[in-house]
Protein backbone atom coordinates (compact mmCIF):
# COMPACT_ATOMS: atom_id res chain seq x y z
CA UNK A 1 0.00 0.00 0.00
CA UNK A 2 1.74 3.43 -1.19
CA UNK A 3 1.62 5.62 1.50
CA UNK A 4 1.25 9.17 2.48
CA UNK A 5 4.49 11.26 2.32
CA UNK A 6 3.61 13.73 5.23
CA UNK A 7 3.09 11.89 8.23
CA UNK A 8 -0.81 12.00 9.50
CA UNK A 9 0.26 12.39 12.65
CA UNK A 10 3.12 13.45 14.37
CA UNK A 11 4.19 14.08 17.82
CA UNK A 12 7.28 15.83 18.99
CA UNK A 13 8.97 16.03 21.77
CA UNK A 14 5.89 14.92 23.66
CA UNK A 15 5.80 14.46 27.19
CA UNK A 16 3.10 13.68 30.34
CA UNK A 17 3.51 14.33 33.59
CA UNK A 18 0.67 13.20 36.03
CA UNK A 19 0.67 15.15 39.29
CA UNK A 20 -0.81 14.15 42.82
CA UNK A 21 0.00 15.94 45.94
CA UNK A 22 2.92 14.04 47.02
CA UNK A 23 4.13 12.25 43.44
CA UNK A 24 4.77 13.63 39.97
CA UNK A 25 4.57 11.04 37.56
CA UNK A 26 6.79 11.17 34.36
CA UNK A 27 4.23 9.01 31.77
CA UNK A 28 5.70 9.89 28.56
CA UNK A 29 9.24 11.24 28.17
CA UNK A 30 10.31 13.30 25.13
CA UNK A 31 7.73 11.17 22.61
CA UNK A 32 8.76 11.84 18.71
CA UNK A 33 6.23 9.69 16.33
CA UNK A 34 4.94 9.92 12.74
CA UNK A 35 2.34 7.70 11.52
CA UNK A 36 1.57 8.27 7.74
CA UNK A 37 -1.97 7.54 6.15
CA UNK A 38 -2.77 3.81 5.60
CA UNK A 39 -0.26 2.60 8.05
CA UNK A 40 -0.89 0.06 10.83
CA UNK A 41 1.04 0.59 13.66
CA UNK A 42 1.68 -1.66 16.83
CA UNK A 43 2.14 0.07 20.03
CA UNK A 44 3.52 -2.53 22.50
CA UNK A 45 6.12 -2.45 26.06
CA UNK A 46 4.98 -3.94 29.58
CA UNK A 47 2.46 -2.75 31.79
CA UNK A 48 3.23 1.05 32.62
CA UNK A 49 5.45 2.37 30.09
CA UNK A 50 3.43 4.64 28.73
CA UNK A 51 1.24 3.04 26.30
CA UNK A 52 -2.36 3.41 27.09
CA UNK A 53 -1.06 7.65 28.15
CA UNK A 54 0.47 8.01 24.52
CA UNK A 55 -3.02 6.84 23.01
CA UNK A 56 -5.57 8.94 24.97
CA UNK A 57 -3.20 11.56 23.64
CA UNK A 58 -3.54 10.26 20.27
CA UNK A 59 -6.97 10.25 20.52
CA UNK A 60 -7.36 13.52 22.41
CA UNK A 61 -9.17 12.17 25.16
CA UNK A 62 -5.87 13.90 26.66
CA UNK A 63 -3.13 17.14 26.18
CA UNK A 64 0.53 16.47 26.88
CA UNK A 65 2.56 18.57 29.56
CA UNK A 66 5.13 19.75 26.56
CA UNK A 67 5.58 19.03 23.11
CA UNK A 68 3.49 19.33 19.80
CA UNK A 69 0.91 17.11 17.95
CA UNK A 70 -0.20 17.91 14.42
CA UNK A 71 -2.97 15.46 12.78
CA UNK A 72 -4.07 15.96 9.28
CA UNK A 73 -1.68 19.20 8.92
CA UNK A 74 -3.51 21.00 12.20
CA UNK A 75 -1.68 21.80 15.37
CA UNK A 76 -4.45 20.28 18.30
CA UNK A 77 -1.80 19.95 21.55
CA UNK A 78 -3.30 22.54 22.99
CA UNK A 79 -7.03 22.40 21.94
CA UNK A 80 -9.35 23.40 24.79
CA UNK A 81 -11.51 20.41 26.13
CA UNK A 82 -14.72 21.70 23.41
CA UNK A 83 -12.28 21.56 20.67
CA UNK A 84 -10.74 18.38 21.35
CA UNK A 85 -13.87 16.65 21.24
CA UNK A 86 -15.24 17.85 18.05
CA UNK A 87 -11.91 16.81 16.19
CA UNK A 88 -12.49 13.19 18.11
CA UNK A 89 -16.00 13.37 17.01
CA UNK A 90 -15.09 13.53 12.88
CA UNK A 91 -11.27 12.13 13.05
CA UNK A 92 -10.94 9.38 15.54
CA UNK A 93 -12.61 6.12 15.86
CA UNK A 94 -11.72 3.91 19.25
CA UNK A 95 -11.54 0.33 19.89
CA UNK A 96 -11.39 -0.15 23.77
CA UNK A 97 -10.62 -3.69 25.77
CA UNK A 98 -14.12 -3.03 27.77
CA UNK A 99 -16.05 -2.74 24.37
CA UNK A 100 -17.51 0.23 26.13
CA UNK A 101 -21.09 -0.73 24.22
CA UNK A 102 -24.06 0.94 26.35
CA UNK A 103 -26.36 -1.63 27.71
CA UNK A 104 -29.87 -0.24 27.48
CA UNK A 105 -29.11 0.27 23.37
CA UNK A 106 -28.88 -2.01 20.22
CA UNK A 107 -26.34 -3.05 18.07
CA UNK A 108 -28.16 -0.13 15.59
CA UNK A 109 -28.44 2.54 18.08
CA UNK A 110 -24.51 1.80 19.98
CA UNK A 111 -23.15 2.36 16.21
CA UNK A 112 -25.18 5.16 15.43
CA UNK A 113 -24.27 7.01 18.33
CA UNK A 114 -21.10 9.00 17.44
CA UNK A 115 -23.23 9.92 14.04
CA UNK A 116 -25.87 11.78 15.97
CA UNK A 117 -23.72 13.45 17.63
CA UNK A 118 -22.85 14.99 14.68
CA UNK A 119 -26.78 15.97 13.87
CA UNK A 120 -26.35 13.55 10.77
CA UNK A 121 -30.08 12.63 8.59
CA UNK A 122 -31.79 9.70 10.41
CA UNK A 123 -31.21 8.49 6.40
CA UNK A 124 -27.42 8.67 5.95
CA UNK A 125 -26.93 7.68 9.47
CA UNK A 126 -29.44 4.43 8.62
CA UNK A 127 -26.97 3.87 5.65
CA UNK A 128 -23.88 4.07 7.18
CA UNK A 129 -24.94 1.88 10.35
CA UNK A 130 -26.04 -0.53 7.92
CA UNK A 131 -22.52 -0.37 5.65
CA UNK A 132 -20.16 -0.53 8.60
CA UNK A 133 -22.57 -3.63 10.50
CA UNK A 134 -22.32 -5.24 6.72
CA UNK A 135 -18.22 -5.12 7.47
CA UNK A 136 -18.34 -6.94 10.53
CA UNK A 137 -20.77 -9.35 9.68
CA UNK A 138 -23.35 -8.82 12.39
CA UNK A 139 -26.11 -7.11 10.36
CA UNK A 140 -28.27 -10.12 11.47
CA UNK A 141 -27.69 -9.06 15.31
CA UNK A 142 -29.06 -4.97 14.27
CA UNK A 143 -31.74 -5.11 17.22
CA UNK A 144 -29.92 -7.64 19.40
CA UNK A 145 -28.16 -5.83 22.90
CA UNK A 146 -25.10 -6.24 24.19
CA UNK A 147 -26.39 -8.70 26.68
CA UNK A 148 -27.40 -11.01 23.58
CA UNK A 149 -24.03 -10.92 21.93
CA UNK A 150 -20.84 -13.12 22.30
CA UNK A 151 -17.54 -11.23 23.38
CA UNK A 152 -16.37 -11.42 20.02
CA UNK A 153 -19.29 -10.14 18.64
CA UNK A 154 -19.31 -7.56 21.17
CA UNK A 155 -16.16 -6.42 20.11
CA UNK A 156 -17.12 -6.13 16.75
CA UNK A 157 -20.00 -3.92 17.30
CA UNK A 158 -17.32 -1.83 18.95
CA UNK A 159 -15.17 -2.15 15.41
CA UNK A 160 -18.47 -1.15 13.66
CA UNK A 161 -19.16 2.16 15.83
CA UNK A 162 -15.62 2.76 15.39
CA UNK A 163 -15.30 3.05 11.53
CA UNK A 164 -19.18 4.06 10.83
CA UNK A 165 -18.19 7.66 11.08
CA UNK A 166 -15.31 6.77 8.47
CA UNK A 167 -12.32 8.64 10.62
CA UNK A 168 -8.75 9.56 9.68
CA UNK A 169 -7.45 6.80 12.17
CA UNK A 170 -8.29 4.35 14.36
CA UNK A 171 -6.96 3.76 17.73
CA UNK A 172 -7.18 0.00 19.49
CA UNK A 173 -6.30 -0.35 23.16
CA UNK A 174 -5.84 -3.72 24.12
CA UNK A 175 -8.88 -4.63 21.69
CA UNK A 176 -8.32 -8.38 22.25
CA UNK A 177 -7.71 -8.36 26.13
CA UNK A 178 -11.30 -9.49 27.07
CA UNK A 179 -11.56 -12.62 24.50
CA UNK A 180 -10.63 -15.98 24.06
CA UNK A 181 -7.95 -16.42 21.72
CA UNK A 182 -9.88 -17.29 18.88
CA UNK A 183 -12.61 -14.54 18.96
CA UNK A 184 -9.06 -12.16 19.59
CA UNK A 185 -7.73 -13.54 16.18
CA UNK A 186 -10.85 -12.71 14.45
CA UNK A 187 -11.09 -9.39 16.39
CA UNK A 188 -7.09 -8.86 14.56
CA UNK A 189 -8.41 -10.20 11.28
CA UNK A 190 -11.12 -8.03 10.65
CA UNK A 191 -8.67 -5.39 11.82
CA UNK A 192 -6.60 -6.51 8.91
CA UNK A 193 -8.88 -6.30 6.76
CA UNK A 194 -9.87 -2.78 7.49
CA UNK A 195 -5.79 -1.98 7.04
CA UNK A 196 -6.40 -3.63 3.78
CA UNK A 197 -8.91 -1.78 2.55
CA UNK A 198 -7.11 1.94 3.50
CA UNK A 199 -7.77 2.19 7.32
CA UNK A 200 -4.66 3.90 9.36
CA UNK A 201 -4.61 1.90 12.48
CA UNK A 202 -2.30 2.23 15.69
CA UNK A 203 -2.85 -0.40 18.68
CA UNK A 204 -1.93 -1.01 21.95
CA UNK A 205 -1.15 -4.17 22.81
CA UNK A 206 0.41 -6.44 25.27
CA UNK A 207 0.57 -9.95 23.01
CA UNK A 208 3.52 -10.60 21.17
CA UNK A 209 1.08 -12.67 18.80
CA UNK A 210 -0.77 -9.66 17.65
CA UNK A 211 2.48 -7.50 16.97
CA UNK A 212 3.25 -9.74 13.36
CA UNK A 213 0.27 -8.58 12.41
CA UNK A 214 1.11 -4.55 11.85
CA UNK A 215 3.55 -3.54 9.58
CA UNK A 216 5.68 -1.54 11.72
CA UNK A 217 6.33 -1.64 15.94
CA UNK A 218 6.81 1.27 18.27
CA UNK A 219 7.91 0.11 21.39
CA UNK A 220 7.53 2.10 24.85
CA UNK A 221 10.28 1.84 28.10
CA UNK A 222 9.67 4.24 31.03
CA UNK A 223 7.67 6.77 29.13
CA UNK A 224 10.32 6.69 26.27
CA UNK A 225 10.28 5.24 22.69
CA UNK A 226 13.03 2.45 22.13
CA UNK A 227 14.51 1.19 19.07
CA UNK A 228 14.03 -2.71 20.16
CA UNK A 229 11.28 -4.35 22.56
CA UNK A 230 12.52 -3.81 26.21
CA UNK A 231 10.92 -7.79 26.94
CA UNK A 232 13.94 -8.67 23.94
CA UNK A 233 16.29 -7.15 26.03
CA UNK A 234 19.14 -10.22 27.63
CA UNK A 235 19.50 -10.46 31.19
CA UNK A 236 23.22 -9.77 32.28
Amino acid sequence: MALAIDPLIRLEGVSKIFHTEEVETHALSGVDLEIRAGEFVAIGGPSGCGKTTLLSILGLLDSPSEGSYVLAGEPVATLSAAQRARVRSRAIGFIFQAFNLIGDLDVFQNVELPLRYRGMAAAERRALVHEALGRVGLLHRIRHYPSQLSGGQQQRVAVARAVVGKPLVLLADEPTGNLDSRNGAQVMELLGELHDDGATIAIVTHDARYLSRAGRHVFLFDGRVVPHSPLDREVA
